[in-house]
């Protein structure tokens, strides 16, 4: 009776539960007998009088307790003050928000996620960091692979021969300049003490200064037994090459077909991405699509082209000027000149100067006058020309962003870092909002302005 009086009873799902089998012996289900209207959890005008509905003592009979409110006071459980056990009786009863347990639930689920997440990310963080690579390395080939299929080629072969074209120059590029690059820059290595100690004393000689060369050695740790044990942990010895061989052509194997992958089947990974949202939607994330993969790839290809030139004509200037180890400072210089916003030309020239400064304090002047003139040519002459189509990103912005990436990624960070704010802006110079500039002390003029949705045709750059 209780059952099926629980069943069209109004009480909620927590109070129909009450039973002796919960609450103890001294507390039942509501007493049989009763009608709809008696019921104080009922929606009747008495439920609404009497507020919420009471428990019911099982040890009186339902045939005992008079009909009306004075029987429900009969026969309502007392509240006892003390906790349960305490005294002998049953104790308060006590029962749980309903949306508790949910929340208890759901907090446990992230927080396993999360660990789960977390363990995936430290296991996986190489293989994560190789494919972001090529994904990257994908989009930087986008204008080849883009001139080639606007010409009638299939995008398969147009990706497998810019790719070919890539790795051929890559190859040419080591075998070429490959032994000398690694003579050079062991041999940079080992002679670090003697560069520091010739570039030492002739800074004293120069500016007149009193340094002591064998204090600015140890206080590098450029000691001979530091350089030759680092030279050691280096240089593995013949299981260790041989395993080093055989994982560095695994990942050029895995690099290579991610981004081939990555970059041929480039519209269908988009169309399959634009159909996850409404019909509405697709328009706007195919362009936001292709937005940030023709700025970034442009932004990422522009960088490497103006490295290499950057490389190219370092590596002369030094050549003809007589500083050892040019190849590697070469190398160095158009790297982290391109690649390091603000200060990365500084940084940069620094080394090739100081290698020059061991030598001849008047080589290593030409080398910093070297470096200032190429950069104001390079800002205000190349880099203009080549990058007159890509994202053009706040020196300020670069540097806290690379900022951001090294804190969180490690140097992997340091190169993504600015692709992907070239991305992010790029999509906000689409689809971002601006107005008029209100002068001073002047009101904006009022009047009906179309409101732009966001699912609205997005406006190009310029």
């Amino acid at each position: 009776m209780a059952g099926r009086r629980a069943r069209w009873c109004g009480w909620p799902r927590w109070r129909r539960r009450a039973g002796s089998a919960r609450l103890g012996p001294d507390v039942a289900s509501p007493r049989a007998g009763a009608t709809p209207g008696d019921c104080p959890g009922c929606p009747g005008p008495l439920a609404r009088d009497l507020g919420p509905a009471p428990l019911y003592r099982a040890d009186v009979p339902a045939s005992d307790v008079p009909d009306g409110p004075a029987g429900r006071e009969a026969a309502a459980v007392p509240p006892l003050a003390g906790p349960a056990g305490a005294d002998g009786g049953p104790g308060r009863w006590r029962t749980e928000p309903p949306w508790l347990r949910r929340v208890v639930l759901w907090v446990a689920l992230a927080a396993a996620t999360y660990q789960a997440a977390a363990w995936a990310f430290t296991h996986l963080r190489s293989f994560l960091g190789l494919v972001f690579l090529a994904w990257m390395f994908s989009i930087s080939i986008e204008p080849g692979v883009h001139l080639l299929t606007r010409r009638g080629m299939r995008r398969g072969a147009a990706t497998g021969l810019v790719m070919l074209g890539v790795v051929l120059l890559g190859v040419g590029l080591v075998a070429a300049f490959g032994t000398l690059l690694v003579d050079q820059l062991a041999g940079l290595v080992t002679s670090l003490p003697e560069v520091v100690t010739n570039a030492v004393d002739g800074a004293n000689r120069t500016f007149g200064t009193r340094l002591e060369p064998d204090d600015v050695v140890d206080s590098l740790r450029l000691t001979p037994a530091r350089i030759q044990q680092v030279v050691q942990e280096l240089t593995p010895g013949v299981l260790g090459i041989v395993t080093s061989v055989i994982g560095a052509v695994f990942q050029t194997f895995t690099f290579l077909l991610f981004a081939f992958y990555m970059s041929a089947q480039a519209p269908a990974l988009r169309d399959t991405v634009s159909r996850r949202f409404p019909p509405r939607q697709q328009q706007v994330i195919a362009t936001v699509w292709d937005i940030a993969v023709e700025k970034t790839g442009g932004y990422v290809f522009s960088r490497l082209l103006l490295a290499l030139l950057s490389a190219f004509v370092t590596a002369v200037f030094l050549l003809v000027l007589g500083v050892p180890y040019w190849a590697p400072l070469a190398l160095w210089t158009g790297l982290v000149s391109q690649f390091i916003p603000t200060v990365g030309t500084y940084l940069a020239i620094g080394l090739p100067a100081v290698v020059a400064l061991a030598g001849q304090p008047a080589d290593a002047l030409w080398v910093v006058v070297f470096g200032v003139v190429y950069q104001q040519v390079e800002n205000y002459l190349i880099g203009p020309t080549i990058t007159a189509r890509t994202v053009h990103i706040h020196p300020a912005v670069a540097l806290g962003s690379v900022i951001v990436g090294v804190s969180l990624f490690g140097p992997m960070g340091a190169l993504v870092a600015i692709p992907v704010v070239a991305a992010i802006q790029a999509v906000m110079e689409t689809y971002g909002r601006r107005y008029e500039l209100v002068a001073d002390g002047v009101p904006a003029a009022r009047g009906p302005a179309a409101r732009r949705r966001w699912w609205a045709a997005p406006r190009r750059p310029r």
